[in-house]
């Protein structure tokens, strides 16, 4: 068992590490200087570049908040299903208080991945 969180752990910070390379790659393309426009482009049109940059930062934040999300979700449910499983074949009378319990557990853990994705909607169309 430790081996395999040891594992879990460090698929997870390399996950981390990626995102964050992937961030900093969009942001510093995002911060580089416009030539100035020489055929007589208005002011607008570059105000429209830069929020057209900042759009896939936003882009870009909202992934990695639905994908962290996702994949806590996801090791959350597969801990719980195992573990009721393992429950359920300890003691067989008691099936179905643990499978209520277990799915109760498994709806509260889908309603966070809701509200990540729901943050993330948010921060593409209204920030």
């Amino acid at each position: 068992m430790k081996r395999s969180v040891k594992k879990l752990v460090i698929c997870g910070f390399i996950a981390l590490m990626v995102c964050a390379l992937c961030s900093l790659v969009a942001f510093a393309a995002a911060d580089k200087p416009e030539p100035a426009p020489q055929d007589g482009t208005s002011v607008s049109q570059e105000a429209q570049t830069t929020s057209d940059n900042s759009t896939g930062s936003k882009a870009i934040a909202a992934g990695i908040c639905v994908g962290i999300a996702a994949c806590g979700a996801g090791i959350g449910m597969g801990l719980t299903t195992a573990k009721s499983s393992e429950g359920i074949s300890r003691q067989p009378e008691a099936a179905d208080k643990i499978r209520t319990n277990m799915m109760l557990g498994l709806v509260f853990i889908e309603t966070a991945i809701i509200y990540a994705l729901v943050v993330a909607i948010l921060i593409i169309f209204v920030l």
